[in-house]
């Protein structure tokens, strides 16, 4: 069966004198089903909240208070490099082969991991970026200044392009600092959401490509960490009270689409939390499961919670990591099918003046496609000669009775039939030279 694996992270100090726990473990990968067990580890490493990222291959995780970025090899349970950077990283995300990051001067920074090339902008917040979210398309980083920039990412990633340009959208609704952000899982245009925390104890809903407000909800407590369900269906916020807070999107009363009986500009009130973690305090970081039945919490002193939904709220401790739980991040049940992989990542370099692409093929490369079934076919395929009499078929542009049309007509049918029995002859003898 599949087995959902979580990575967590940890920064700060040991809590107690735990002679389990092993003093120089930063990041732990967990084996979530059919049982929570540890089974990779990697050392040396603090990552604050938001910084750990997770691929196929590879960890990343930036330094608390440092401008470093610890990469780590899943396959070989090594660090693989140390990568510096000239500004503090504040927080860090993956779209796809390329590491996106939030600097604490307000910059981000895209490095391709296969490359080695990175592009860095202006500083786009005023104060430090406090958080990432990516869509396939889109990066959205938001601050401390409690705005939200939306980024293209074609356009940031463009080759000679001017990285300082400005964001296609800014979010400037929140009156506090951007404390999470998430991004749900749909690509048209008309339903891209977005949620984002704040300090002002507000979590918003936006359709962050038209910019508009979908929802705003208050929360008793300022929320510290959000997730949504894998449908978006519902949200999950963690916060500064200990609770944990489920609010359903499409449920008895509607809060989006257009079954919603109120305006987008009235408030929600969120009042009672789906449980309360008593002796762990407020959760630090949250991580949803892929079937959205079960959430898992990291706490300041060293927990890490599971909370299902159909226990009444009553979370279950799964690990105690003696120092404070920064971040949970959930890895792809089936990753992505990719030709190529990052074996290694290639370092970034600002002065390269070659783009020299290092990547490992995964698989066969001889593909089934459309043209190489063409350039293998013996004569002329099938399916072409099936195009070419439709084509032929259509009704002509223009004067249906021209003579010279018809002539080009029956001129073309000729060739068509030569090339099917000579098709036909290459197959029988072809048969024939095999009896």
């Amino acid at each position: 069966m599949l087995s959902e694996q979580l990575f967590s992270s940890i920064c700060g100090p040991a809590l107690a004198a735990n002679t389990a726990v092993s003093k120089d473990v930063g990041i732990y990968g967990h084996s979530v089903t059919p049982s929570c067990a540890v089974k990779a580890t990697f050392k040396k490493s603090s990552a604050p909240p938001h910084c750990l990222a997770v691929s196929d291959t590879h960890v990343f995780a930036a330094q608390d208070q440092k401008a470093h970025v610890h990469v780590y090899s899943r396959l070989g349970g090594t660090q693989e490099a140390l990568v510096p950077f000239q500004e503090r990283i504040r927080c860090l995300a993956l779209a796809g082969d390329v590491l996106v990051l939030g600097t604490a001067e307000g910059r981000l920074i895209l490095w391709e991991t296969c490359t080695g090339r990175q592009v860095t902008t202006p500083p786009c917040h005023v104060q430090a970026v406090s958080c990432l979210a990516v869509a396939p398309h889109h990066v959205l980083s938001a601050s401390d200044d409690s705005n939200i920039n939306v980024w293209s990412l074609a356009r940031l990633l463009e080759l000679g392009a001017d990285p300082g340009h400005q964001p296609d959208l800014a979010l400037s609704n929140h009156r506090g600092a951007i404390t999470d952000l998430v991004v749900g899982p749909s690509t048209n245009v008309e339903t891209n959401l977005c949620v984002s925390a704040s300090k002002d104890k507000t979590c918003i809903l936006w359709n962050y490509q038209s910019g508009q407000v979908l929802r705003t909800l208050l929360v008793p407590a300022a929320p510290l960490c959000i997730s949504l369900d894998p449908c978006a269906r519902a949200l999950f916020v963690g916060a500064e009270d200990g609770g944990l807070y489920l609010v359903e999107l499409f449920g008895h009363k509607p809060l989006l689409g257009s079954r919603s009986a109120e305006l987008a500009s009235i408030v929600v009130q969120v009042d009672a939390p789906l449980g309360l973690a008593d002796d762990a305090g407020s959760a630090s970081c949250l991580a949803l499961n892929y079937d959205g039945t079960t959430v898992f919490t990291g706490h300041t002193n060293g927990k890490i919670l599971r909370w299902s939904l159909t226990d009444n709220g009553h979370p279950a401790e799964v690990a105690n990591l003696n120092a404070s739980v920064t971040n949970l991040v959930f890895v792809p049940l089936m990753p992505e099918n990719k030709p190529c992989r990052t074996a290694m990542v290639v370092k970034p370099n600002q002065t390269q003046r070659q783009y020299t692409f290092t990547t490992q093929f995964d698989g066969h490369l001889d593909g089934t496609s459309k043209l190489s079934e063409m350039l293998s076919c013996t004569g002329i395929h099938s399916q072409a000669l099936e195009s070419a009499m439709l084509s032929l078929s259509a009704p002509a542009s223009g004067e249906g009775d021209d003579s010279k049309l018809h002539k080009e007509n029956e001129e073309l049918r000729a060739i068509v039939a030569e090339q099917k029995a000579w098709q036909r002859a290459t197959m029988q003898y072809r048969e024939a030279g095999k009896t």
